[in-house]
């Protein structure tokens, strides 16, 4: 399996800041942020699977456009996986017909252009011999993160999440991990408002970290823009010994 990413910010501003979206192989999409602008039409018409991590806007916001840009180029539905409370919101809140076209019922809902499959909490789902596993999180809404896993090797996304043991038990799990992105919001100066808002800081982060018993490359992710100097440095000070790196935009990892 190879993963690209297309955005990895926890915000927009400037020519290089990209909100959340992951790229595997050229047909599968984790999370649908204002990354996956940068593709191209035919690229964004590949793309046959769509793996939500939560309902949060940086996570989902060019997931309309996108299926409104290849809805005349396809010829199966495109299938978005989240959540059974995740697809509640978009149904409710975005495919609507007041904010969007519910394009699950064009150009009518037995030949529709997009499906929603619900994916349930440590269930995993096979594409084309790639297996992709649902994660428990903490944040303020019902979220996931996945793992990825090729068989040879895994990668796990943890998307937005708070302290959350039961995180790190299902990672510890996973006998052929290579690659863990685990977000990492805000600097220590923003402790209170990391735990408010269940995302991590650089201290938060370093007392999860304790909790992994496998060997694999760490990667931080949903720098807050504004911060990402600060809180790099915070972790690479804090957490020297796991030698984390900055995800960075267009970066590709082979497993």
């Amino acid at each position: 399996m190879k993963l690209r990413v297309l955005g990895c910010s926890g915000g927009i501003g400037g020519q290089h800041l990209r909100t959340t979206s992951l790229l595997v192989d050229h047909d599968i999409l984790i999370d649908a942020g204002t990354g996956v602008a940068d593709l191209s039409i035919a690229e964004l018409a590949a793309i046959d699977h769509v793996f939500l991590t939560h309902c949060h806007l940086d996570h989902i916001a060019a997931l309309p456009l996108l299926i409104d840009t290849v809805a005349d180029r396809r010829e199966k539905p495109l299938t978005v996986y989240a959540s059974a409370a995740v697809l509640t919101v978009l149904k409710k809140h975005i495919f609507n017909w007041s904010i969007w076209p519910d394009f699950t019922e064009i150009p009518n809902a037995e030949h529709p252009v997009m499906r929603f499959q619900s994916i349930a909490l440590a269930e995993t789902l096979s594409i084309d011999g790639r297996r992709i596993t649902a994660l428990p999180v903490e944040h303020t809404v019902p979220a996931v993160g996945y793992c990825l896993d090729s068989g040879a090797g895994s990668l796990v996304f943890s998307g937005d999440t708070g302290i959350c043991p039961a995180f790190w038990q299902a990672v510890n799990r996973i006998e052929n991990l290579k690659y863990l992105l685990i977000e990492c919001a805000f600097s220590n100066r923003e402790e209170g408002l990391a735990r408010l808002s269940q995302h991590l800081c650089p201290s938060l982060l370093a007392a999860e970290l304790q909790s992994l018993a496998r060997a694999c490359e760490i990667h931080i992710t949903h720098l807050k823009p504004g911060q990402i100097e600060l809180t790099m440095t915070e972790i690479e000070t804090g957490l020297a010994d796991y030698r984390p790196r900055m995800l960075q935009n267009n970066q590709v990892f082979e497993f």
